[in-house]
């Protein structure tokens, strides 16, 4: 089996939510682990992990980042982490993939499917062995626990139920040099 990990220097984890149902707001988390195990060159025998420090939500608004790490949102005291484990990752035409898994927030599991796009493999000029793909789906943040709701005078909702994922990855083959056992 050959793993892959992501080369954070070039990856990206982020997501959208809209705010007050006329802007984006958008965020990411710096402090992340992918592991991907296949032996396939075109990844379909794939097992995905991933999880993301809840701690490193940056929104480039530090009262934001204090308010998403709270109990109104993900509550990072008491869930530390985010994690995903793929389930399945289908080949569907071209360039074009679907995952497949399970997504864990606050103890709150559901399955979840994102599009994926692979944009290649690559020899890098370090001589190592890089993969690129771009992800993106939605959630509804409610089933997984962040609740927080609040409404303007005008009635207007703050803070949207849905959050796009957007995932910009680049993974780098790891390579694990054999011992050789001396007769």
């Amino acid at each position: 089996m050959v793993t892959w990990i992501a080369d954070k220097t070039h990856s990206n984890v982020g997501f959208k939510v809209k705010h007050l149902m006329i802007t984006t707001v958008t965020g990411e988390f710096a402090d992340y682990n992918i592991e991907i195990e296949s032996d396939r060159e075109d990844f379909t025998d794939a097992t995905i992990k991933f999880d993301a420090d809840i701690n490193s939500i940056d929104t480039k608004v530090e009262q934001r980042n204090a308010h998403l790490k709270s109990d109104d949102f993900f509550n990072a005291e008491a869930f530390p982490k985010l994690t995903f484990e793929s389930t399945s990752f289908k080949h569907k035409s071209g360039s074009d993939y679907v995952l497949e898994g399970n997504l864990t927030i606050r103890d709150n599991t559901h399955p979840v499917t994102l599009a994926v796009e692979y944009g290649g493999t690559m020899t890098d000029f370090y001589g190592n062995t890089k993969a690129g793909f771009e992800l993106s789906g939605t959630i509804n943040r409610k089933e997984f626990g962040l609740k927080w709701d609040a409404v303007t005078e005008a009635g207007g909702i703050v803070v949207a139920e849905s959050v796009k994922l957007v995932l910009n990855v680049q993974l780098l083959k790891v390579v694990v040099e054999e011992a050789v056992l001396a007769s």
